[in-house]
């Protein structure tokens, strides 16, 4: 395992990733931990803004283009920045239901599921992981 090919890469790419990696690690804390505390609120507002940033790099990524200078993947950059407000107010609203709903799909399609591809062959954190 070498950070190499990730430091190596374009800066929106090592913003887009450290944020996704900080994300996951804060996102497991958050679904392990007490929910409804301040320290569940600050966590949780540090993971929105980390969200919102992994979001709205990708769009500056270009890998693969298959729609203009887009992939299917900038679907769920959408749909992320479209639920995390949603998310939020179901959780100003006190609708617990609808909140842990949301941030576990968020969590679940745009870190886990999205991550698993990244380490496909080709990818740059493949090679972080497995070398070249």
């Amino acid at each position: 395992m070498s950070l190499v090919p990730l430091l190596d890469a374009a800066p929106v790419i090592q913003v887009h990733a450290f944020a996704a990696m900080a994300a996951f690690g804060l996102g497991v804390v958050q679904l392990s931990a007490p929910k409804g505390t301040l320290p569940h609120r600050t966590i949780g507002w540090i993971w929105v803004a980390l969200m919102t940033v992994i979001a709205g790099s990708s769009f500056w990524i270009h890998g693969y283009r298959l729609i203009g200078p887009f992939s299917p993947i900038h679907l769920l950059s959408i749909f992320t920045l479209a639920m995390l407000p949603l998310a939020v107010l179901h959780a100003r609203r006190h609708h617990v239901v609808g909140h842990r709903n949301a941030m576990i799909g968020i969590f679940t399609g745009a870190l886990v599921i999205a991550g698993l591809f990244t380490f496909l062959p080709g990818r740059i954190m493949h090679a972080v992981a497995f070398g070249n």
